[in-house]
């Protein structure tokens, strides 16, 4: 019995480690335009160095929404990582339009925050009188604590914005949505785990069919 209990517990802790996004808000425009979307591109604006997390996001993104039976693709894989910054912003509309989009979905990381909190490891708390009035005590106590796994860590707090513009209505918002995570374990399964939360929300709010 107690051995199905910890087997349990241990998938449920892996299954909640591994969910480390939460939409925090969404926003959708209504009515929705009735012309619709056929072809998405979607394109991260992040720094040089997030590039490869939001080329999986893009790509994840992507992925779920031709499931859907859109035409979308990254923008990081067609057109590359500086190729709009040349342009003027009737160019790069011209271009989007040339290409055959009708939409953009837009990713940008908004902050980052770092938070400090204490994970005990393996160590469990002992009442004081057990080892503060003996200095040996206290000390082998507070050596497990501190050099055991846990102790004090950082993690990052990573805050997102996600929005849906249509091409075909003056580049008007459709979708918003902040959310906010961890560190991610690896840029795939972030990127697969965000790409699934935006497209569950999108499909609930009557934005995506």
């Amino acid at each position: 019995m107690l051995r199905n209990v910890i087997v349990f517990l241990s998938s449920v802790l892996l299954i909640a480690s591994c969910e480390t996004l939460q939409i925090t808000q969404s926003w959708k425009l209504d009515p929705q335009p009735s012309s619709g979307m056929k072809s998405i591109l979607v394109m991260g604006l992040n720094r040089e160095s997030d590039r490869s997390l939001l080329f999986e996001m893009e790509k994840h993104l992507s992925e779920d929404l031709r499931g859907r039976g859109y035409n979308a693709s990254s923008a990081l894989s067609v057109f590359g990582p500086h190729y709009f910054d040349r342009l003027s912003e009737q160019e790069a509309l011209n271009k989007l339009q040339q290409s055959g989009y009708d939409a953009v979905l837009t990713i940008v990381m908004l902050d980052k925050d770092k938070e400090r909190h204490y994970v005990p490891g393996r160590v469990m708390y002992t009442p004081y009188v057990f080892y503060y009035n003996r200095f040996w005590g206290y000390r082998t106590v507070l050596v497990q604590r501190v050099y055991e796994p846990g102790y004090y860590v950082s993690d990052t707090k990573y805050f997102w914005e996600t929005n849906l513009y249509s091409l075909r209505e003056a580049q008007l918002l459709l979708f918003s949505a902040q959310s906010k995570s961890f560190e991610p374990g690896t840029a795939s399964a972030f990127g697969h785990q965000y790409a699934r939360s935006m497209i569950v929300r999108m499909v609930e709010q009557g934005v995506l069919k």
